[in-house]
């Protein structure tokens, strides 16, 4: 009789953990609360706030690691800061933060090939962390101020940034050199970079060189994003309002665009490629949010989502985008399919960076 009852406390306590518990969804949206200094877990077919984890001082970017386990999240504090947060999902808690060391102000973050790359603002650099070993294996400089935001090609021989105060997207190519010294700067913005990373830095036939591209975008140049296809990055720049249009084959600007977005902070492709979503922490001229044709390089529409707008993400299976309004401390849904706005998520104040996962 006592192991019956114990087996329907069990029972009991688990459904209670099913109807009122607060379990960590797959897939689940992150929104980092920057002002509350903290991780909100969001459930995407309620949006609803399940749980809110400590993100550390200044929480500004946000990704999860392909198995949905673990975030890792940017604590910037425009340098005065140099570490990354790490949250455990399923747990929902806080494990030890990242300690950068002298590198300082991360900001932009991405996951590729099982590692975690970060921009250091301070340093002008990139790095990139292992979470198997702990250890950074690989630091890049790039030269350039106020490295920003980072994106890194599905096979891992391009890596793009965003500086700020240079004005400039770095696009950085992985090229094989043949022994000897490393081959002398080149020109118009042109120059190999040795790797650090896989190659080791010693004379080997098959030593690994970075070569980086810096082109000058515009002042403020901040938020960028590359085209599903690989062909074409767009950027922003703040001050100037403009969009720049880059070939990357060709790694030549191809147009720019009068936007009229000042304070233009983020810039995100649709999945299928066919829209840019361009954010501005100002708003004017018809609102905070503007939506381009990728095609035609037009202006479909522009929204006022509130008193500006910052981050944004679009859901992997192209029916919504989510886009932080941090002034008024919400995320707006918009419909992928009209263009238009069809909900609101609270994750708290300061709604910025945001990354989604699914739980492998």
């Amino acid at each position: 009789m006592k192991s019956c009852i114990n087996c329907t406390v069990v029972l009991i306590w688990l459904a209670a953990g099913t109807l009122w518990g607060q379990h960590t969804p797959s897939p689940a949206l992150l929104v980092l609360a920057k002002s509350d200094r903290s991780l909100a877990i969001v459930d995407p077919v309620t949006w609803k706030v399940v749980a809110h984890v400590p993100a550390g001082p200044d929480p500004h970017e946000v990704v999860a690691s392909p198995d949905g386990r673990l975030a890792f999240i940017s604590n910037y504090g425009f340098g005065a800061y140099h570490t990354i947060s790490v949250v455990d999902l399923p747990a929902q808690r806080a494990l030890s933060r990242i300690d950068l060391g002298i590198l300082r102000g991360p900001h932009g973050l991405a996951f590729a090939g099982g590692e975690l790359y970060f921009t250091a603002e301070v340093n002008e650099v990139f790095g990139r962390y292992n979470p198997l070993t702990r250890r950074i294996d690989w630091i890049l400089g790039t030269g350039q101020m106020r490295t920003h935001m980072i994106e890194v090609s599905r096979n891992l021989d391009h890596i793009y940034t965003s500086n700020v105060n240079s004005g400039t997207i770095s696009i950085i190519e992985k090229v094989a050199a043949s022994p000897g010294p490393p081959p002398p700067p080149g020109v118009g913005g042109r120059r190999a970079l040795p790797s650090a990373g896989p190659g080791g830095p010693g004379l080997h036939p098959s030593r690994v060189f970075w070569q980086q591209t810096a082109l000058q975008t515009g002042v403020g140049t901040e938020g960028f994003d590359v085209s599903p296809d690989g062909s074409e990055l767009w950027s922003a720049a703040a001050q100037n309002g403009t969009i720049s249009i880059i070939d990357i084959r060709t790694k030549r600007i191809v147009q720019t665009l009068q936007a009229h977005l000042r304070g233009a902070n983020r810039v995100r492709f649709t999945p299928n490629g066919k829209y840019v979503f361009v954010s501005s922490l100002f708003g004017g001229e018809g609102g905070d949010l503007a939506i381009f044709d990728a095609h035609t390089r037009k202006q479909v529409v522009r929204m006022a989502l509130g008193h500006g707008a910052a981050g944004i993400l679009m859901q992997p299976d192209g029916s919504r985008a989510y886009v932080a309004c941090s002034p008024d401390n919400y995320v707006a849904v918009i419909d992928l399919s009209t263009l238009k706005v069809i909900g609101r998520v609270y994750p708290g104040k300061g709604p910025d960076g945001m990354a989604w996962t699914v739980r492998m």
